[in-house]
């Protein structure tokens, strides 16, 4: 019997199957042996197409077991916070994420948005930049959430500053949800609990105050669940896209917040390539394997001298590059 994962606790998985039952279902050690390859403290992610057991015997209510998973077509992945040679899957199967940052109450730092990117660039995500909490800001913070909405759209990322408190801007996110699987992830704090409860009523996920004392999130969502989303569903992703996507489910997927962002399984000569601007600037370089820190004709420095390449980009560059250099998962990221 096949399936789509749509929740999962860490021990427990929540399947819907194909023919609308919801199945409680666990993973077999020797599920576990097989998918050693993954690296990944779970096998099993939410949006993971499953084949399951049920047991003819089973009693009503009793857990199936996964046996099995279909290839992904991409997924979000981190590297463990605990484990430095493990990775952890956000999700897998997603149309695109949706990055919910603040510039303050509490601040995202422009290294955790970097490497976020540069993971979901790295297997084909496409990302949405949700600068919340606009209506808490005072001059100076508007005039830097301006500066970043301007930096990375110019980078090529569609960014839309919003308020999940008041409602403000989610009239032009909505129509982007319709028929797509969403990934919604982002620091702890940063509102997305709020947000997924204003974008479907009833929902109510719980949410937390930040600390006052160190501006920072506290943990609310504490496991990754898939929430139907019936906003407009059925009406398809916009012009120039396959009919097929016209009766797309949409579903949004809640993810627990981040402190860190350790990137996975890349290789230095390949980091480039996840920084748009950098990888554009890169064709002008003198040599085709400069690693743009020290190589004489190299246009990307050539760029950050003028002022042409942002500061924060390129610095959130040479951090993944010592990342691999050190081998080791640098937390405070």
């Amino acid at each position: 019997m096949q399936g789509l994962v749509i929740k999962n606790t860490g021990s427990w998985y929540t399947v819907r199957t194909d023919d609308g039952r919801t199945v409680p279902c666990k993973v077999k050690g020797n599920f576990r042996v097989r998918q050693t390859a993954i690296r990944a403290t779970n096998p099993v992610a939410v949006g993971d197409r499953v084949t399951i057991d049920v047991p003819d015997s089973a009693r009503e209510g009793a857990p199936a077991f996964i046996t099995d998973i279909a290839d992904r077509r991409n997924y979000i992945i981190r590297k463990s916070a605990n484990l430095s040679r493990q990775s952890h899957i956000l999700a897998a199967n997603v149309d695109q994420a949706a990055l919910v940052v603040t510039v303050d109450y509490p601040q995202t730092s422009t290294t955790f948005i970097d490497r976020f990117l540069a993971s979901a660039e790295a297997y084909s995500v496409p990302v949405v930049m949700l600068f919340n909490k606009t209506d808490l800001l005072g001059p100076a913070g508007r005039q830097m959430q301006d500066e970043w909405m301007r930096l990375y759209g110019d980078i090529g990322y569609n960014c839309l500053a919003i308020s999940a408190e008041t409602g403000y801007g989610l009239d032009r996110l909505r129509p982007l949800l319709r028929g797509r699987i969403t990934l919604f992830s982002g620091n702890s704090g940063v509102g997305k609990s709020t947000l997924l409860n204003k974008l479907v009523p009833g929902l109510q996920l719980r949410t937390a105050a930040i600390s006052e004392a160190h501006n920072t999130g506290m943990h609310t969502t504490t496991f990754s669940e898939m929430i139907p989303y019936a906003d407009g569903a059925g009406e398809g992703r916009g012009q120039g896209d396959d009919h097929a996507a016209e009766s797309a489910p949409s579903w949004l997927i809640d993810t627990p917040g981040i402190k860190g962002f350790g990137t996975f399984d890349m290789e230095p000569e390949e980091i480039c390539g996840y920084f748009r601007d950098i990888f554009r600037l890169s064709d002008g370089c003198r040599f085709s394997n400069c690693t743009h820190t020290h190589e004489p004709g190299c246009a990307v420095l050539a760029a950050l001298e003028a002022g042409k390449l942002a500061p924060t980009r390129y610095e959130s560059y040479l951090s993944m590059l010592n990342d691999k250099e050190e081998s080791k998962y640098r937390e405070a990221f």
